[in-house]
């Protein structure tokens, strides 16, 4: 899994990534507008593969991971500039967009002033507008091919026309339904404003939760009315200071202000959900892992998570769910009580299962 760290600049983004990765890059008061991209992989937290580590004391130990990607900030009106942004994170699974929360005079707002309404509607008609210009230009090439004699592809054409009449209405593309030949056609275009989103309020301190925090988050989730939105809030310069602390001074800094768990982690489950992504689970002395699934897929398909030849030689999965196991102690208990079950190819995998494939190739 993919994700942009993405918003408008001096909202906090590096700030974000940082606290994300436990990086330290340079964060600066003043709008960035050339830097290389950066990159982070942060394991996505599990206190599921804590628990069988202790129990199964593995030689590896191995999350499920995030690949985070922070770059320069959108610009307002700046098509060149916004195309950069564009083209370097299009591949993406989804996009967090930091909205700037804070007021603070000594870095400059690029808009002059903090208003996440406006910030937030921004970003999102800035995307809109990249995506229209890609659909206008691949529609005028295939003009000219056809004036040169080339046949133009009707079903990619059928569905740049849709496209184009959703922008212009300044709808996002993830507010529509498409149909999963539409879906299959625009794969390869790779729209901005398809993409999953996370809407992070980046507030001060003292602002965390007080009622103002609580009105603007709820008035950015109703501004972006789509089920592939998500809103929460946090801030972002107590959260980089948590991922520079070792863990046992993390945990007794999270508790002198009453925090069960950062609120990054949250950012990641919830980036997690979004994308409909779950984890299932394989144990054993060599190696208790956490692997990432898309929801509904079956237990053959997941078997090809781990190896090609187990998803070709697929027989049967030995199954049980973490809950399962865990009350009853260990496997042999869970099959006593007829709870580690064979499951065949078709078996939609759960969240938490723990599996052993049997195959044969």
């Amino acid at each position: 899994m993919k994700i942009a760290v993405t918003g408008l600049a001096n909202s906090g983004k590096t700030t974000i990534f940082n606290a994300l990765t436990g990086l330290n890059l340079e964060t600066t008061i003043y709008p960035t507008l050339t830097a290389e991209p950066h990159l982070g992989v942060v394991k996505v937290p599990d206190s599921r593969i804590e628990k069988l580590a202790e129990i199964y004391k593995p030689k590896k130990t191995t999350y499920a991971t995030v690949e985070y990607v922070d770059y320069i900030g959108i610009t307002k009106g700046d098509i060149e500039q916004n195309k950069k942004v564009s083209d370097l994170i299009k591949d993406v699974d989804a996009v967090v967009h930091v909205i700037r929360g804070f007021e603070d005079e000594s870095i400059v707002h690029p808009l002059g002033n903090v208003s996440p309404a406006r910030d937030a509607e921004t970003v999102e008609l800035e995307m809109i507008f990249g995506d229209l210009e890609l659909v206008e230009k691949r529609l005028e090439r295939m003009e000219q091919g056809k004036k040169r004699g080339k046949k133009p592809d009707e079903t990619e054409k059928k569905v740049l026309l849709k496209c184009k009449e959703i922008l212009e209405k300044e709808t996002p593309l993830r507010d529509i339904e498409f149909s999963e030949e539409e879906q299959k056609t625009m794969r390869n275009l790779q729209f901005m404003s398809i993409k999953p989103v996370v809407i992070v309020l980046n507030v001060s301190e003292k602002d965390l939760n007080s009622e103002e925090t609580a009105g603007t988050t709820s008035g950015l989730q109703k501004f972006f009315k789509g089920k592939q939105v998500k809103v929460l809030n946090l801030c972002g310069k107590i959260e980089m200071e948590i991922a520079q602390l070792s863990p046992e001074e993390a945990s007794a800094f999270l508790d002198d202000l009453g925090i069960h768990e950062p609120a990054l982690n949250r950012l990641i489950h919830v980036s997690y959900d979004l994308l409909g992504l779950i984890s299932f689970l394989t144990v054993g002395e060599d190696e208790v892992r956490a692997w990432t699934i898309k929801k509904g897929t079956d237990a053959q398909k997941a078997a090809g998570k781990i190896h090609s030849d187990i998803e070709r030689g697929f027989i049967r999965g030995e199954v049980v769910s973490f809950d399962d196991f865990i009350s009853n102690g260990s496997m042999s208990a869970a099959r006593d009580k007829g709870l580690l079950r064979l499951e065949g190819k078709t078996y939609e995998v759960k969240d938490g299962d723990i599996i052993n494939f049997r195959f044969n190739v």
